[in-house]
């Protein structure tokens, strides 16, 4: 994943410089975009029948954190589009977008495909 979302980037900064406490959420999701969320999440997230963010834990060492284990969405129950983003929230439905990025390659989701991402295989980075 490419950037923080500014959302995150404010709070960071709050905590950091401006003593404000900022709690990590308890748990994080992944969502599927059709078009870039960009920093303030003004992009398209995938909407289709059983589309929904799925639950995403990570591990971190040194400036990478990375995916956990998989994480499966459910059968496309319709056509979900081409994806060609990710994001991390922290919220099921609404929230904040924390992180996003592109993927390697776009994936068309068509109504009876599953979409996965294998376990280490999204990267958070901070360089």
């Amino acid at each position: 994943m490419s950037a923080f979302s500014d959302y995150l980037e404010n709070k960071v900064l709050d905590h950091v410089f401006g003593g404000n406490a900022y709690s990590a959420p308890g748990t994080l999701y992944l969502a599927l975009y059709t078009s870039d969320p960009g920093d303030d999440n003004s992009g398209t997230e995938c909407s289709g029948t059983s589309y929904a963010r799925q639950t995403i834990a990570f591990t971190v060492t040194n400036d990478t954190a990375s995916n956990t284990s998989a994480v499966e969405f459910p059968t496309a129950g319709s056509a979900w589009g081409t994806i060609t983003h990710v994001g991390i929230l922290d919220a099921l439905t609404s929230g904040n977008l924390l992180a996003h990025g592109a993927l390697t390659a776009s994936k068309t989701v068509a109504q009876g495909d599953v979409f996965r991402v294998p376990a280490a295989d999204l990267d958070i980075t901070l360089a």
